[in-house]
């Protein structure tokens, strides 16, 4: 096993946060899921991970950096071991919890397989010593090396789109940055509301141990529009309209996420009118659109009109109305 830091390409100063971008960086580059043509690719990922698995724990880091143990997280042998004459009781006071000169505690087993794994054996049922003061090995059949992880399924990442009203209707997609660095261009189904979420199957964190990578969940979130509400699969907009325009009737353009139309607006017109554009809304689940639904605005002149006043102080005179119905007496 090459030394973790150069497996991960980072330097030993490198930061816990640098340590698992390099790692995610390795593990999508090399995932088999992704690599089922190149044998190769297996190898470099098991690599990977067993030099994150160093990296990545703190207390395996520091033991590592003071060399307690080698690149696989085996103890490594201090001056009273093999080279001052090996002392078999270290091992059964290791086995019981004592302190000794093999890095970590763990059972009889364990330890010696630790050791042995090195050398090409592997203990089975406590057997291991030969009469001369040196180890025997697992026999046929034995298997050297650390046990198999068990594989993990990644975790799923949380990402949130802006979609603009242009992209529900004419792109019908949206591009999105996962969080391991990937942009993908998402498709925007039909009907496609505020706080729907898409899920992106395997673009999610990567899996452990050769596991499968978990998925991408896309929230969507309507942006802003300067002119249009939306309201289910329609839309909405207000229409500013002149007070001759309501009176006299006129033909008054109006934007739509198609382009501009021309919306007649009827002699006498009310005040808060609601008037329906067919078609020119979202796109729905039945694989049409909604409609633009227009309320007419009267604005008046932000300044006072000499005029307009004179004309309106006859009309009470001559021409007084009711407004309000006896609701409001």
């Amino acid at each position: 096993m090459r030394d973790p830091y150069s497996v991960l390409g980072v330097a030993k100063s490198a930061s816990e946060a640098d340590i698992k971008r390099a790692f995610r960086k390795l593990a999508k580059k090399y995932h088999p899921d992704q690599n089922a043509d190149d044998p190769k690719a297996k190898e470099h990922f098991a690599e990977a991970n067993q030099a994150y698995e160093i990296l990545g724990d703190k207390e395996k880091r520091g033991q590592f950096d003071r060399g307690e143990i080698d690149a696989e997280g085996k103890p490594r042998f201090q001056a009273h071991g093999f080279g001052g004459g090996f002392d078999e009781s270290d091992l059964f006071r290791q086995a019981r919890g004592q302190s000794s000169g093999f890095g970590r505690g763990g059972g009889f087993d364990d330890i010696l397989n630790d050791i042995l794994g090195g050398l090409g054996g592997r203990v089975r049922g406590g057997a291991g010593f030969a009469g001369d003061g040196g180890f025997a090995g697992a026999g046929p059949g034995g298997q050297a090396g650390p046990r198999p992880r068990p594989t993990r399924r990644g975790s799923d990442a949380n990402v949130t789109a802006r979609v603009t009203l242009e992209q529900l209707v004419h792109d019908r997609k949206v591009r999105v940055a996962l969080p391991s660095g990937k942009t993908l261009d998402v498709k925007l189904p039909d009907g496609t509301v505020d706080g729907e979420k898409i899920r992106l199957r395997g673009q999610g964190e990567p899996g452990e141990n050769g596991g499968p990578a978990g998925d991408a969940i896309i929230e969507v979130r309507l942006a802003r529009h300067p002119i249009f509400t939306p309201s289910g699969d329609d839309l909405r907009l207000d229409l500013p309209i002149t007070l001759y325009e309501a009176v006299l009737g006129a033909k008054v353009r109006v934007p739509t996420l198609d382009g501009a139309v021309n919306l007649t607006v009827a002699p006498n017109a009310q005040a808060g009118k609601t008037m329906r554009l067919k078609g020119k809304g979202l796109p729905n689940r039945t694989g049409g659109r909604g409609d633009l639904l227009v309320t007419l605005r009267i604005v008046l002149p932000e300044e006072g009109d000499e005029e307009l006043t004179t004309l309106m102080r006859a009309w009470k005179e001559l021409r007084a109305y009711r407004a309000r119905g006896p609701e409001f007496d």
